[in-house]
């Protein structure tokens, strides 16, 4: 079965917020990366945003995009209670998906 997860990335400083659905989070992370190193236009290219915060696992990708689309409507204070519930000192993720 796949899973699919919900994401949020920020950049070295903590000041950006992004949220993301992938059905591979460490590609996804890969690719967020490689974006910023090769400089595309991509929203977390231009903001730096490669640190894994915040994420979800679903089994279904409908419930994984309704759940992204609400994340992405909420006011940044709310997103960092959210983040914060389960990792309250913001600390970086991604090393734990990088390097399967």
């Amino acid at each position: 079965m796949n899973k699919y997860y919900v994401y949020i990335l920020t950049n070295k400083n903590k000041t950006v917020l992004y949220t993301g659905v992938t059905n591979n989070l460490s590609r996804r992370l890969v690719q967020h990366i490689e974006n910023i190193r090769k400089a595309r236009k991509t929203f977390t290219a231009k903001y730096k945003c490669k640190h894994l915060l915040y994420y979800e696992e679903y089994d279904w990708i409908q419930e994984a995009i309704a759940r992204e689309k609400e994340i992405k409507g909420w006011v940044r204070t709310k997103k960092l209670s959210l983040i914060k519930s389960v990792n309250p000192n913001l600390d970086f993720l991604e090393e734990g998906f990088l390097f399967k």
